[in-house]
């Protein structure tokens, strides 16, 4: 076990470190620069910007200087969305708002799809498993930005008779303020681990495991619910890993349509704005969340079914 975990932790370090290396070329060869704008300063103002925040040095030893930096802990400050604030307290400030979203919406997603998927399963082929299906394919098929902008001409005031709900996030709103967004990031989440809880199910039921329970005279939420499904969760488990990563740090879409302040919307706006500290301090940040969540899946391996062996990993 301690040997998967030191190597698991020095893939994590490599796998942030080439995220920060390529996310900094990637994102220094776009075209333009952060002081462009409608009324652009004359050059003279543009070279002293640039002397300032070290962008007139050549890239190579801008990325020496950055990595060096991140070493320390420090990932820059803000060049023009917040200007010579501390990225790192932008991200503090924003991911908790994020994050009590995304929290909410896996939760939901999860507690959800994966009743529904045991269901379709054990209701394989009758009404209920094809009404799931054609419902999960819809929530699948359909763009984030589709289900949001149809919720808010729906529920935000398109339909006067239906206006239960603001058009914009805030925090004085309540609970209600966080039905539509919820129900926006977890839509798609709920619909896929329905599907793959589905598909796992029915390669479990057909074990010959549970063909001797089901002899044994056990009733079937037992055996649903208890045998089958935990061995079918390991799919579902590696899923929500990097989904739950992705979710906490803010739906791109999701938090634009709903004029939510989070992580998502602040990370859209640094692109446009080419505030490459800010751009490169929430890549960095999703990235180790990602690696970290990760190292959770493959832990929690372990717990859901006690026969894998995470040394063998590690070899």
């Amino acid at each position: 076990m301690a040997k998967f975990l030191v190597k698991r932790i020095f893939m994590a370090l490599l796998t942030v470190f080439l995220v920060a290396t390529i996310t900094f070329f990637l994102m220094n060869a776009v075209p333009g620069n952060p002081w462009l704008s409608e009324k652009t300063p004359p050059q003279s103002v543009i070279d002293a910007l640039n002397a300032k925040y070290g962008l007139d040095k050549p890239l190579p030893e801008q990325y020496v200087m950055y990595i060096g930096n991140l070493l320390h802990g420090d990932f820059g400050t803000s060049i023009k969305m917040s200007k010579n604030r501390p990225v790192v307290d932008m991200i503090t400030e924003k991911f908790p708002v994020s994050a009590s979203l995304g929290i909410v919406a896996v939760a939901w997603a999860t507690l959800l799809g994966i009743p529904l998927g045991c269901i379709a399963a054990y209701r394989r082929g009758k009404f209920i498993d094809s009404l799931l299906r054609v419902v999960t394919t819809l929530g699948v098929s359909l763009p984030s930005f589709v289900v949001a902008t149809t919720l808010m001409v729906v529920f935000c005031g398109g339909i006067e008779a239906l206006h239960f709900f603001p058009s914009s996030y805030s925090a004085s709103n309540g609970i209600i303020g966080y039905i539509l967004p919820c129900f926006c990031l977890g839509l798609y989440p709920m619909c896929y681990v329905a599907r793959l809880t589905r598909s796992s199910m029915l390669d479990a039921i057909n074990q010959e495991y549970i063909k001797t329970a089901y002899a044994k005279g056990l009733k079937t939420f037992p055996i649903l619910f208890k045998h089958a499904l935990r061995n079918a969760l390991i799919p579902v488990i590696t899923y929500l890993g990097p989904l739950t990563a992705f979710t906490l740090c803010g739906g791109f879409v999701v938090e634009n349509v709903f004029n939510i302040p989070g992580l998502g919307k602040a990370f859209v706006q640094s692109i446009t704005a080419l505030d490459y500290p800010m751009i490169m301090g929430t890549a960095i940040f999703l990235a180790t969340f990602i690696v970290f969540m990760n190292l959770i899946v493959d832990i929690l391996y372990k717990v859901v079914d006690p026969r894998i062996n995470l040394a063998k990993g590690a070899d």
